[in-house]
């Protein structure tokens, strides 16, 4: 099997040693994506496409062309692929003979119309060849006539010196610059529909995308954006080896919950996101981040609001998704298939600002953050774990299992996990004792409680309980639920 890659356009037009080595890194990239599939291929580099040949005899994996086209087309830089069948010709009656073979006998009851493109030295024309091959596929076939405007069937003919190439699969490719010839980006990914987006949108532009993740509500959380992670590298961008970064972020929550203003939190949970963004870019030669905000989307992302939070960084913050509608965002979430992954993704209860400001102040934010404990941000990056991603489905799953249950018992104790401000405002009225402990406390802090007792973990939406369960299941404790107030309040589908 063989495969004309027609280059993305931009490509081109491009000067001759850029787009020389343009072309050299997709080559490169197309090797080292099949490769991982086990399949072999040999690459010819002309002006402004691949050829493309499947080695079967050497390839041990999938070299149906439904697989090895659809790899193809996730591959940035590709605009274009063509299925081919390559033939030797000698003349116009040789290319015939050929086409018929090859397409004769799928005209029956179609229209149709034959388009050529030549490179090389011939003693004809493209037109000629297009009317040659088509009178005579009309006069020995049975169809539905020629029809040059919007035929049932398009045989198509690439003509390379002395060589034909009949099309058969002619496949939408990805587009875009070939992977690292941009430079590298940091995402900055939650699991939503956003920040999927805004990372693929790099990925098609050039730039390998490492994931930059804050663990705020526990190890099912980070499973989920560790598997929209995957799939996005995977699907679009596994030439290329990229970091998996997840900070774990709740203490610096902790502190912006209990130490400053609640009009403001949002903005400053925001600013500390890109502060340790900006350290762990550093760190490893990245040049820019990559946020997937939206003007007015949230409070947040009120231009006034984004000014704030870019004056906490020196390094460019790349927002692709800046002036996007949410249901345009949703439906390229599910064009790329990351939709599944942002609809199953929980939205934490007590992280942002109930009553939050859409101007923010420079001074109060910076006056509000100087409240916050010294040092517990560089501690929260210097605890960072980072991972090559190809090796996320080889983490070990969680054996442990949450129970959820609607009702208390003798020996239970309620925790209410929700953030201080929320428990206050809202207190837990049950007929078992209740103990307030933050989210943000609880890895830390139910090691200390009374272990004889069952803790039933409780918040609004039920999301941060079932997390923070999760979690102390995974680490050895047996004496925690989740609690299900009636109607399913609490329980949020994961």
């Amino acid at each position: 099997m063989k495969y004309i890659i027609k280059v993305f356009p931009e490509i081109i037009i491009k000067s001759q040693s850029v787009r020389k080595r343009m072309i050299k890194v997709l080559d490169s990239n197309i090797r080292n994506v099949l490769r991982r599939e086990n399949i072999t291929v040999k690459i010819r580099n002309e002006w402004d496409k691949l050829i493309v040949r499947v080695d079967e005899a050497s390839s041990q994996g999938d070299v149906s062309n439904e697989n090895v086209s659809a790899l193809l087309t996730r591959i940035p830089g590709i605009q274009t692929v063509l299925a081919v069948s390559p033939f030797a010709f000698s003349s116009l009656d040789d290319i015939y003979q050929k086409t018929a073979e090859v397409w004769g006998s799928q005209l029956k009851g179609k229209t149709f119309c034959v388009r050529v493109k030549r490179r090389g030295t011939h003693d004809f024309t493209s037109i000629d060849v297009e009317r040659y091959v088509g009178g005579m596929l009309n006069d020995n076939f049975e169809n539905g006539g020629v029809d040059l405007k919007s035929p049932d069937v398009k045989v198509e003919i690439e003509i390379d010196n002395n060589d034909i190439y009949l099309v058969t699969g002619h496949y939408k490719g990805l587009g875009g610059y070939p992977l690292s010839t941009q430079d590298d980006v940091l995402s900055l990914i939650s699991g939503g529909f956003d920040s999927g987006v805004s990372s693929y949108l790099f990925i098609k532009r050039g730039s390998r995308v490492h994931y930059l993740f804050f663990n705020m509500g526990g190890d099912l959380h980070e499973t989920g954006v560790k598997a929209e992670s995957y799939y996005l590298w995977n699907r679009y961008g596994s030439s290329h080896r990229v970091r998996f970064i997840a900070v774990p972020f709740a203490g610096v929550v902790g502190e912006i919950l209990t130490k400053t203003d609640h009009s403001v939190r949002g903005v400053i949970l925001k600013r500390m996101m890109m502060r340790a963004g900006e350290m762990i870019a550093a760190k490893y030669g990245i040049s820019a981040l990559v946020t997937g905000e939206s003007v007015g989307q949230v409070s947040s992302q009120t231009l006034a609001n984004l000014s704030v939070i870019d004056q906490s960084v020196k390094m460019l913050i790349l927002r692709p998704l800046i002036v996007s509608d949410k249901q345009d965002i949703i439906d390229k979430c599910r064009e790329i298939g990351t939709v599944h992954f942002a609809e199953s993704m929980p939205e934490y209860c007590g992280v942002i600002s109930d009553r939050p400001t859409i101007h923010a102040d420079i001074r109060m934010v910076e006056e509000e953050e100087s409240k916050i404990a010294s040092g517990v941000l560089e501690q929260a990056v210097s605890d960072a774990v980072v991972m090559d991603i190809k090796d996320i489905p080889e983490e070990k799953a969680s054996e442990g299992t949450v129970q959820e249950t609607p009702v208390t018992g003798p020996n239970d104790v309620i925790l209410d996990v929700r953030a201080p401000d929320e428990a206050r405002d809202d207190p837990l009225k049950a007929s078992v004792p209740v103990v307030e402990m933050p989210f943000y406390k609880v890895s830390e802090g139910f090691a200390a409680l009374d272990q004889s007792k069952t803790y039933l973990l409780y918040c609004k939406n039920g999301v941060m309980s079932k997390t923070q369960a999760a979690h102390l299941v995974e680490q050895g404790f047996k004496n925690v639920k989740v609690l299900v107030l009636s109607g399913g309040m609490c329980a949020l589908p994961m």
